[in-house]
């Protein structure tokens, strides 16, 4: 099982690349794409700010996409929401998990946790002591050593 992503309720475009994000949770951020929208080639045509301006919703709330067909899936942009929020902790947290490909019930058995907080970290329901993300570390520490 992965991480249950929110899903997305409203949207605006903002000028020089940003977008207001508003989450059926509740949550709601101003993230800045500028920094992929200039690195990522798959992202060019969004470089025209008139193009950037027509950002939607997708059906289901998960997609924001653009006519020239461009789409960013709601799992990346949970994630710049969850750093624009100051939640790195959850970042780092949700990166080790995704890394090693671990669902819930692995993780928390690899960490000595429960199924229940690792879902409260993963979520940013909670946040991730430092003590965890050090654990993380060195679950990885040990992984490169074993491979």
């Amino acid at each position: 099982m992965t991480a249950k992503i929110p899903r997305l309720a409203r949207l605006k475009a903002l000028s020089a690349y940003r977008l207001a994000l508003s989450w059926q949770d509740g949550t709601k951020a101003a993230i800045d794409l500028s920094a992929d929208i200039a690195r990522d080639p798959g992202l060019k045509p969004l470089r025209d700010a008139r193009e950037f301006s027509t950002a939607a919703l997708d059906e289901g709330g998960h997609p924001v996409v653009w006519p020239c067909g461009v789409d960013i899936g709601a799992d990346s942009l949970w994630r710049d929401t969850l750093l624009a929020m100051g939640c790195s902790d959850t970042f780092a947290f949700n990166d080790w998990r995704m890394a090693y490909g671990l669902s819930f019930s692995v993780a928390a058995e690899a960490l000595g946790l429960s199924r229940r907080m690792v879902a409260y970290y993963s979520a940013g329901e909670k946040p991730v002591p430092k003590t965890v993300l050090l654990a993380c570390e060195g679950y990885a520490a040990r992984q490169s050593r074993a491979a």
